[in-house]
């Protein structure tokens, strides 16, 4: 461990755990909505399991570094366009991802959500099953940026648990506001699509600066914020003048 006396270590450290964190919003956005869809008593158990995985993920294919850089080799040649696992694997999980955003926004705009949740379809299994099979991508997609930043294994374990923890603090009061408005959930499933879209993208070879991404995400975010502020001064100057 002394390569945490090293200041140039610590600069790193919070460098990754920073961006792990960044890079999760995407995690904690899906799972807030996919366990907002069930009971009560076991969203709280959903969200806990769901990040706990998360966390069991980064950590093995952290420990499988060499596996997970050999993953980028090209297996697949189509028309001289060469596909590594990463590559299919990127691309699969956004496709995942658009398809089952896609679905949710349908459910909500046909107003078809409601009678779903009252006949309780969504079950505790299949939620974790779509939270695992996301985790998954994201998991690797996060690894894989952690390899560019820094070789030292140690400082990515950490920041990876530091990060998870940091999420797992925050999860439940992102999550139930995420559910409590309907125009920041339908909002957050638009950034999904912007998600699943740059996966399919960057399995295809072409580069998406994130930072791109998750600025556009914070700024339609703050004008929600406004938005839902006046709209609250709007119903409290409705009660006063009642």
């Amino acid at each position: 461990m002394e390569i945490l006396l090293q200041p140039d270590a610590w600069i790193a450290l919070l460098t990754l755990t920073f961006m792990e964190i960044v890079l999760g919003i995407d995690n904690i956005i899906f799972i807030s909505i996919v366990t907002g869809k069930l009971p009560q008593k076991q969203q709280k158990k959903a969200w806990i399991t769901g990040l706990s995985l998360a966390l069991i993920m980064r950590i093995l294919l952290l420990l499988s570094i060499t596996w997970l850089i050999g993953l980028t080799q090209p297996v697949l040649t189509i028309a001289e366009f060469e596909l590594s696992w990463r590559d299919i694997i990127l691309a699969a999980g956004g496709i995942f991802l658009l398809t089952k955003t896609t679905l949710e926004i349908h459910e909500k705009v046909e107003g078809r959500e409601h009678e779903k949740n009252l006949g309780k379809v969504s079950s505790f299994g299949y939620a974790l099953v779509q939270i695992v099979l996301l985790d998954i991508i994201f998991s690797f997609d996060s690894i894989l940026t952690a390899v560019g930043l820094t070789d030292e294994l140690v400082l990515m374990v950490i920041a990876v648990i530091v990060s998870i923890i940091i999420m797992m603090i925050f999860a439940k009061s992102v999550g139930d506001f995420v559910n409590k408005h309907p125009t920041v959930q339908i909002l957050a499933l638009s950034f999904l699509i912007l998600i699943g879209f740059m996966l399919v993208v960057e399995g295809l070879h072409y580069h998406v600066p994130k930072g791109y991404i998750y600025f556009a995400l914070f700024f339609s975010l703050s004008i929600e914020m406004l938005n839902l502020r006046f709209r609250r001064k709007q119903r409290q100057i409705g009660k006063t003048e009642d």
